[in-house]
C-alpha cells in the first residue's frame, strides 16, 4: 500500500520491511506524518548497519523535524508484555543464519559480513507523540520478519529464530501497539 492510499487510514498497523533505499515525496511525507499523529503505528524491520541507520534516520528527520528517536530499553514492557525478552532480538535472514551458524557470537547472528564493519546488537528505536504513545518502531540490525515468512526453510532456523525471536517478538509488538 502506498502512503497516499486514501484508505491508509483504515489501517492502525503498518509494516515495512528493508527500507534501505526509500525516498519519501511531500506528500508521503505528509500523509505519514498525518497517519501516525493521528493513532496509526509503523513497525520498520531489516536493516542492519551504520548506513541503513542514517539513511532512514534521514527520511524520518523530514516526516518529524522537531521529534528524536529513542532507544527503548531493556526493561521496556514490549520486550515482555507477552513473552519474556531480554531486550531486542537479533535474528539474522535464514540465509545468513546458516551460513554464519557456526560462527562465535555477535557474528553469528549479524547479517552482513563488511570487513571494515563490526557486527552490533539490535537496537529497537522509538518516535513518541507528545502523549508518550509509542507511534514508529524502528528494529534496526534485525530481521524479525525473516523468522516470520522463512519459518519453513529449516527446522534450526524455526526453532532457533522463529520460534525463540520472532513469533514471541511480533506478538509483544502487536499486543503492545493495540493495547497502549
Amino acid at each position: 500500500m502506498r502512503l497516499t492510499d486514501p484508505r491508509l487510514n483504515d489501517y492502525p498497523f503498518l509494516f515495512m520491511n528493508d527500507p534501505r533505499s526509500i525516498q519519501l515525496d511531500d506528500e508521503e511525507v505528509a500523509a505519514l506524518r498525518n497517519y501516525l499523529l493521528n493513532g496509526g503505528f509503523l513497525m520498520i524491520d531489516d536493516f542492519w548497519g551504520n548506513q541503513m541507520w542514517q539513511h532512514i534516520e534521514r527520511q524520518m528527520q523530514v516526516v518529524f523535524p522537531d521529534r528524536k528517536w529513542r532507544s527503548l530499553p531493556a526493561d521496556h514492557p514490549i520486550y515482555r508484555l507477552v513473552f519474556p525478552l531480554a531486550g531486542p532480538p537479533q535474528v539474522p535472514s535464514h540465509d545468513s543464519a546458516h551460513n554464519m551458524k557456526d560462527a562465535p557470537d555477535p557474528y553469528r547472528t549479524w547479517e552482513y559480513d563488511f570487513s571494515d564493519v563490526q557486527p552490533q546488537p539490535a537496537d529497537f528505536r522509538g518516535y513518541f507523540d507528545d502523549q508518550g504513545r509509542l507511534m514508529m518502531l524502528v528494529c534496526w540490525n534485525t530481521d524479525l520478519s525473516d523468522g516470520w515468512e522463512e519459518e519453513a526453510f529449516s527446522p534450526w532456523f524455526f526453532e532457533n529464530f522463529s520460534e525463540k525471536f520472532s513469533y514471541p517478538m511480533g506478538i509483544n509488538i502487536l499486543t503492545y501497539v493495540m493495547t497502549h
